[in-house]
């Protein structure tokens, strides 16, 4: 009888988070690998670049991972699961998740000023749609709700982790700022 054979880090990690139901924190994919935290950083790190190449990708929010499909294979995903996806967004919805997107944490005050109408609907809507949640509160006068980006937002729009939203472009028409 021959043993089993011993799986790298970076292949258990990938099983165990085939297994996860949902996103998984570091330190608890650490502590079932009978890892460090480091050491499970380091083979997530190795994961990511193994994936990259594959039909799978890891994704990463905040202290939390998953295994999620690569966004390139939505459309025969989408056919083979007979799915419709049907995310449609008000102007001002698009635009309040948009200055969340890039600026979180970000508070309400903060989005309404870039705005400049009252976001207290939009905000609502958002929050219900699981693509925005509360992340904390401002250390200023009156501690406002901090507001950021959701596992939901990265799976919707077919992101890997938050850095991966395009660079922002000037509007157009307006010129670049002087260097």
């Amino acid at each position: 009888m021959s043993e089993s054979p011993v799986l790298t880090p970076t292949a258990l990690l990938e099983a165990l988070l085939f297994a996860a139901p949902q996103p998984v924190t570091i330190e608890s994919l650490a502590m079932a690998a009978g890892m460090t935290v480091a050491e499970t950083e380091a083979a997530l790190t190795m994961l990511e670049e193994e994936l990259a190449q594959r039909g799978v990708r890891l994704q990463r929010h905040k202290q939390r991972v998953q295994t999620v499909s690569a966004p390139e294979a939505a459309p025969a995903i989408e056919k083979l699961l007979g799915l419709s996806v049907n995310l449609r967004m008000s102007q001002a919805a698009l635009e309040t998740l948009a200055i969340i997107a890039y600026a979180q944490p970000v508070t309400r005050p903060q989005i309404e000023s870039i705005r400049g109408v009252n976001s207290d609907g939009v905000l609502r809507t958002l929050l219900a749609a699981g693509l925005v949640e509360e992340v904390g509160r401002a250390e200023t006068v009156g501690r406002p709700i901090l507001y950021g980006t959701t596992f939901e937002f990265l799976q919707q729009f077919g992101l890997e982790k938050p850095d991966s939203l395009p660079p922002l472009q000037p509007p157009t028409g307006a010129t670049p700022p002087a260097q």
